[in-house]
């Protein structure tokens, strides 16, 4: 059995990796000055976008975390799955800068979310508590802003790849600053 200290430093190590990958994928403007940084605005806001829902995925595991008893091996796999479906977020966070307006991609933005989403999911049902306490943190995955979430993500990735490319997005920055910050600052120690 895994040390779930040793599963959860592999866990940060492999995220921030991620989220450095993310500003590694930034393009240098073309002139060195505000309309060379306009230009470079959807990769900005990808960026930006991309890097605060990993960081909010991160509270979230950290906050439970904490309440783990033990790792099985259910545990260690559901985990790797998550960071595999996580290591897509930066090349899909760089096909929506590169192509904001683009069906194709925002709709591939709005799956690797999801994907991303559904195993984050599935690792929170693996993680086993040890008090009545801990056991409803580990049960973020039960909560009803959850479900909110992932319906308003997949109504984005709909409209993205039939009406309005930006849905995708737009669902995960209010997905982010309606629903998860403020719940995760709710429930702060």
């Amino acid at each position: 059995m895994m040390e779930k200290d040793r599963l959860g430093a592999f866990i940060d190590a492999v995220l921030a990796i991620i989220m450095t990958i993310l500003v590694l994928e930034l393009p240098r403007p073309e002139t060195y000055d505000i309309t060379g940084l306009w230009a470079l605005r959807t990769n900005f806001f990808a960026y930006a976008l991309s890097f605060f829902w990993l960081g909010a995925m991160w509270v979230n595991i950290h906050k439970s975390y904490h309440a783990v008893e033990k790792i099985s091996q259910k545990t260690v796999w559901s985990a790797i799955i998550m960071l595999f479906f996580s290591s897509f977020y930066p090349y899909a966070t760089k096909l929506i800068a590169d192509a904001f307006w683009n069906k194709a991609m925002q709709g591939l933005y709005g799956v690797v979310v999801l994907l991303i989403t559904f195993s984050v999911l599935g690792y929170y049902k693996q993680l086993e508590g040890k008090t009545k306490e801990h056991k409803d943190i580990l049960m973020l995955h039960k909560q009803k802003w959850i479900w909110i979430d992932v319906i308003f993500k997949m109504c984005g990735l709909l409209l993205s790849i039939t009406l309005f490319p930006p849905a995708t997005s737009i669902a995960v920055l209010v997905t982010l600053l309606v629903l998860v910050i403020p719940n995760q600052l709710r429930h702060s120690d």
